[in-house]
Order: structure tokens, then C-alpha cells, then sequence
């Protein structure tokens, strides 16, 4: 996907990039790619899967759910580059964005990001999702959490779910959503207060292959002992 047909194909969706948007997605590009010889960010680097698999996957967020229609503040949860969160920031300016993750590596290089963007209200934290649910300022805050991640659905729900508050959801993205998989997850999900809402699935463009994004709300307060001491839910994963 070039960055003209990425653009093409948002306006399909009655979304008009701006030349300052279009400007950021490709400073975005190139400071993904020069960090990239640094650090391990990831391992898709040519331009036209970058906007494919990274930008636009990102994004389908907004374009395959009615979640961010509003004003909001949204959890990035282990954003690595910033998938999903800054490519949303770009294309919906309004949104409030907290991210999370473990390397600090990857944190300076999203503070450099965000910075060279010139995006406001984005926040970003060093830490592990353990602890940083368990903070009085961050628990139970959100609208929406998401996770753009290859862990099962029952760990990543308890690292999520108990940022989501009440009424919000968990917006788990992912590249498969087998029936074992949320059968597996069911439990954890309600122990932690949420409830499975739906299953969007859909194919990204260039037969590039389905995508799931899963969508969790918070019907109830999540016990305090959720989630458990860092590590513990890696290694005993609710089910």
C-alpha cells in the first residue's frame, strides 16, 4: 500500500487526510526506519507494508468499530513502536493517548516520536502492565485499552481489562481469534469483570491476510488482587 493509496483508501471511509497528516505519517516512516538500525522495532521495513500492515492495520481500530468517535482517553498497552496508538493520534487529533511498555528503549524512541510529530496529550510510560494497573492514577481510567499483541487473549485480558473503567472497553487486535482461544479466555474475562461483546473480523486489503479485533466490555469492577505481581500472569495465566 503507498502512502497515495493509504490515503485513497481512508477517504473511502469519508476520511480526508490533511497534508500535515500525510507529512506526519511519513516522518513517522523514516524515523521508524532510522531507530529501526538501532534498536529492534520491528521487522517490516519496506514503505508499502509499513503503511499496509502497520498504519493502516492500525487504524482499522477506528474504520471497523465505533469506539473512538468521541473525545476519549485510550491505553496503548505493550505499543511497542506505537501500533495502534499513533497512528490513531495522527488521523483523530482529539484523542488522549497513554502508552505503556516495558523497554525503555522503545519508550525514548516514542517520546522522540511523538515529539518530532508535534502531537499533544500523549503520554508515555516506562513500565510493565502489572504494575502499572495497579497505580491509583491509571486503574480503572480508560475508555478504551487496546493491544496490538501475539499473546493469548486470557493474559492479555488481565494485563487490560483492570485500566478499562466501567462502561469502557478492551480492544484486543489481533492476526487470528480461534473459538478455542476466547473459550479458553471466557473465565478470565468475567473473573476480571468484562464480557466478550463481539468478534469483528475482516480481510486487510492486498490479501495481506484477517485480522480480528476483539472487543471486551467492562461490566464491573475488576478485583483488586488483578493483575497479579509481574511475571505470574505470563507463567499461570488465568483460564
Amino acid at each position: 500500500m503507498t502512502p497515495q493509496q493509504f490515503k485513497d483508501i481512508l477517504s473511502t471511509h469519508n476520511i480526508h487526510l490533511t497534508a500535515q497528516q500525510e507529512q506526519q505519517y511519513q516522518t513517522y516512516y523514516h524515523l521508524l526506519i532510522e531507530w529501526n538500525e538501532k534498536m529492534n522495532l520491528t521487522a517490516i521495513t519496506d514503505e508499502e507494508e509499513v503503511y499496509l500492515k502497520h498504519f493502516y492495520d492500525s487504524v482499522t481500530l477506528l474504520l471497523r468499530t465505533p469506539l473512538l468517535q468521541h473525545s476519549i482517553h485510550i491505553c496503548d498497552v505493550g505499543a511497542g513502536a506505537g501500533f495502534p496508538s499513533i497512528p490513531l493520534k495522527i488521523l483523530f487529533p482529539h484523542l488522549k493517548v497513554t502508552i505503556v511498555d516495558s523497554l525503555n528503549k522503545r519508550i525514548t524512541f516514542l517520546k522522540t516520536l511523538v515529539q518530532e510529530l508535534a502531537l499533544d496529550e500523549v503520554y508515555c510510560y516506562h513500565d510493565r502492565a502489572e504494575t502499572f494497573a495497579q497505580q491509583k492514577q491509571f486503574r480503572e481510567m480508560f475508555d478504551v485499552v487496546t493491544a496490538r499483541a501475539v499473546a493469548r487473549l486470557n493474559l492479555l485480558s488481565e494485563l487490560c481489562i483492570p485500566l478499562v473503567k466501567v462502561g469502557g472497553y478492551f480492544a484486543a487486535m489481533k492476526a487470528s481469534s480461534g473459538i478455542e482461544e476466547k473459550q479458553e479466555a471466557s473465565k478470565a474475562i468475567q473473573i476480571l469483570g468484562g464480557i466478550l461483546t463481539e468478534d469483528i473480523s475482516f480481510e486487510l486489503p492486498e490479501q495481506a491476510g484477517i485480522r480480528h479485533i476483539l472487543l471486551i466490555q467492562k461490566i464491573k469492577g475488576t478485583p483488586k488482587k488483578y493483575p497479579r505481581k509481574a511475571g505470574i500472569p505470563a507463567k499461570n495465566p488465568l483460564c
